[in-house]
């Protein structure tokens, strides 16, 4: 109930501009740290919704400003604003007043956490960070960086050890962060193809390798039930049960049930896949 009453208080903004919005959030009244604390106790011990929607509302602003630091990645502030509401209001509902901070110091980290997590989902058609170290060097090489250009090797080494990730790291996201995306469909324009993708061969779709394999296929199952006929009984059994289903029996399984010792049914088994490759391979 919580989650779904704190969601519906940025949809009630303004949404005309990111000015009008921003104006909208300076115009509320910020929170003394007495009135902060008290807001938070009557949420956590009495779940309530009132005073948590004061809490978000009040911290608009503080949104804002930490959204306009990440426009240099060329997404929307509007998204990033957005995304970090969503921060802000999970940390109004974990937020413990007896912990001795404001809740701006307590919120920068869910709020940071949802715009990294929105600008690494966006920013490339491909993630170009997924490991810990490999999110960490994607917010810090852009501001770590003196010049444009490559980082020289020394430097490569500097940022490793700043960041305390390996030198090859930082080298492969440099690399990363250095290549741009590329469109592979486009209009023909009546004479050639300005990108490759209308030129590539798709080898799977090939429908004389698909008709090829799928004989192939087929005619290896024939084979292989052909040799399993040739085969004993028991010895079927054994194949069938330990290879050919979906849920294998063990050694001791059919060690009972055909009244031998395990290191038999071993044998048997054993014997029985030399038949099956040497008459298939025959």
């Amino acid at each position: 109930m919580l989650n779904k009453d704190l969601q519906a208080i940025s949809i009630t903004l303004p949404g005309s501009s990111i000015e009008a919005y921003a104006a909208y959030a300076n115009a509320i009244p910020m929170l003394s740290q007495e009135q902060e604390f008290e807001l938070a106790r009557r949420l956590q011990e009495d779940n309530d919704l009132d005073a948590a929607r004061e809490l978000v509302l009040s911290h608009l602003r503080f949104v804002v400003r930490v959204a306009r630091g990440y426009s240099g990645y060329g997404l929307a502030v509007a998204d990033l604003i957005q995304e970090g509401n969503i921060g802000l209001m999970k940390a109004v509902k974990r937020f413990d007043p007896k912990m001795g901070v404001r809740l701006a110091a307590y919120a920068v980290h869910w709020i940071k956490a949802e715009m990294h997590e929105f600008i690494l989902r966006n920013w490339r058609i491909v993630r170009v960070a997924t490991t810990k170290s490999q999110r960490k060097l994607f917010f810090n090489l852009r501001k770590m960086k003196k010049r444009l250009g490559w980082f020289s090797e020394e430097e490569i080494k500097g940022v490793a050890s700043d960041l305390d990730v390996p030198a090859d790291t930082v080298r492969e996201m440099e690399a990363r962060l250095n290549v741009h995306d590329t469109a592979l469909d486009v209009q023909y324009d009546g004479e050639t193809y300005a990108l490759p993708a209308p030129q590539l061969e798709d080898h799977q779709a090939n429908p004389a390798l698909m008709l090829e394999q799928h004989s192939e296929n087929e005619n290896i199952k024939m084979q292989l039930h052909s040799a399993l006929l040739t085969l004993g009984e028991r010895e079927q059994v054994i194949l069938q049960e330990r290879w050919l289903q979906e849920k294998k029996a063990t050694l001791q399984d059919l060690s009972k049930r055909f009244g031998v010792s395990l290191e038999r049914i071993r044998q048997l088994e054993k014997a029985a896949l030399k038949k099956l490759k040497d008459l298939i391979a025959a």
